[in-house]
């Protein structure tokens, strides 16, 4: 398939899936969330619950995950983010070993097709993580070049320095981030380009609906322009999200990506609402610069987030202050484009960094955080129920001392998220919220309560340690 850098096919492949402008996602670490068929456990298993590591297994499957996708729609989210699901080694399974192949562990291709078949049935899409810069120590292509070194038929499908391959002391190979058992692809060799396409598409024929593309700072851009004109030549309506920790903006010319993973709206979001490192005007400032790097275009497509797999859990960060996080949601849910859920964090589990916060779901519900799970079925709602909320333009019209109010503008209306970060009942003027309304949410001190009606002349009172989202009435 050649490039085509003029007329239709090239528009199209840079527009953004439409779906993305209503979608919540919902990250699952898959080994973590449920064991659904003990018939499939690994070797060496532990009792679910048990203190994670970075070595050990309890079991989750994807069939785990097919009889708790009610749970996950009812929370609110309508699209299944998985991290890799393909034969790998380890519980993370960024070291892939077989790219076609589901892991036996967790339920196989079969399970994968039961799963797709569950999700799209429930009007719920899901999202795959692939991994195209590197794969596992034991992948066979890799293993054919230990043995056979500069004879093997795959030598220059990796990055081999010298023979025979060693990884001790130093890896005399090209590795991820220095990790010996993740021997890096050469993906300047046509041939492993045209491995990691037939992956693409072979499991976008399967039934996923899009990719999260893992470390693609570590790739060469080239083949990220490749990567999209076969995606979207064959399935224009896949998503193609980036893992990114800085800048997105490099990705999102319309010739990469779709969006990127947006830990900047996380650290914007905890400074003010968990670390209080920063106040609401320097919050207004850093939000509207974020936004100032996303293409318009983009915006739909980024998944923004508070917590993922390689983050602390998000009560953790914010303390076990329940109004915190509240107020962390706010903000995650008015800045532009898509919020994701890690799981577990919408009932209040805790964790440091890996392998912290990647501990198996909780499923007694009398270990869940009933306020927390209220107030992610409140934001998830207001977003299903608006025609503005995290959409359009954002703009910040008051930010000051401990209150910030953000109003998302489209053609269709306009949404205005108050917080009030202070204990204490604060005042402000009136105008800042639209004359005629309709209440979204409305959270004090976590909980869902009863909207104010009440103003002051020019000026209006705000509860202490509150979430107040309105919605403009036309």
């Amino acid at each position: 398939m050649e490039e085509m850098t003029i007329g239709r096919q090239t528009a199209r492949r840079a527009l953004v899936p439409r779906w993305l402008e209503s979608a919540v996602f919902y990250q699952v670490f898959p080994e973590r969330f449920c064991n659904g068929d003990y018939g499939n456990d690994p070797a060496g298993v532990e009792p679910w619950g048990g203190v994670p590591t970075r070595e050990n297994f309890f079991g989750g499957d994807l069939q785990g995950i097919v009889k708790n996708l009610d749970h996950i729609r009812a929370v609110g989210a309508n699209t299944l983010y998985l991290t890799p699901v393909f034969t790998a080694g380890t519980n993370h399974r960024y070291d892939g070993e077989d790219y076609f192949a589901i892991d036996p562990v967790l339920g196989g291709d079969a399970a994968f097709d039961e799963l797709v078949d569950a999700v799209h049935r429930r009007g719920m899409r899901i999202v795959l993580d692939g991994v195209f810069n590197h794969c596992g120590w034991h992948h066979p292509y890799f293993e054919d070049v230990v043995e056979k070194g500069a004879d093997s038929e795959y030598v220059n499908w990796f990055l081999v320095e010298d023979f025979p391959v060693a990884s001790h002391p130093v890896p005399n190979y090209a590795t991820c981030s220095g990790c010996a058992y993740l021997p890096k692809w050469n993906v300047c060799n046509p041939d492993v380009r045209e491995h990691h396409f037939k992956v693409a598409l072979h499991w976008l024929e399967r039934g996923a609906d899009g990719w999260r593309l893992d470390v693609p700072y570590f790739v060469n851009d080239a083949f990220w322009k490749r990567f999209r004109v076969v995606v979207k030549d064959r399935f224009p309506d896949a998503c193609l999200i980036g893992e990114e920790w800085r800048s997105p903006t490099r990705w999102l010319h319309g010739d990469m990506f779709d969006g990127t993973m947006n830990y900047g709206v996380r650290d914007l979001a905890l400074g003010y609402a968990a670390t209080r490192t920063a106040d609401a005007t320097v919050t207004a400032s850093a939000a509207l610069a974020l936004q100032d790097q996303i293409p318009r275009h983009a915006a739909p497509a980024m998944m923004n987030l508070l917590g993922s797999h390689d983050t602390p859990r998000l009560l953790q960060e914010c303390g076990g202050d329940v109004a915190a996080v509240c107020e962390a949601l706010g903000l995650l849910f008015a800045f532009p484009g898509a919020p994701m859920i890690y799981y577990g964090d919408e009932i209040g589990m805790v964790g440091d960094n890996d392998p912290g916060c990647r501990g198996c779901m909780l499923w007694d519900q009398r270990d869940w955080s009933v306020e927390l799970l209220a107030a992610f079925k409140s934001f998830t709602a207001a977003r299903r129920d608006s025609v503005s909320l995290g959409r359009g333009k954002l703009e910040i019209p008051y930010a000051v001392g401990d209150v910030i109010a953000l109003r998302n503008k489209t053609a269709k209306g306009s949404t205005i998220t108050l917080i009030n970060r202070n204990s204490a009942p604060t005042v402000l003027p009136a105008d800042v919220m639209p004359p005629q309304g309709r209440d979204l949410v409305m959270l004090v001190e976590g909980r869902l309560a009863t909207p104010p009606t009440h103003v002051f002349g020019d000026w209006l009172a705000v509860p202490g340690r509150s979430v107040w989202v309105v919605e403009e009435v036309r």
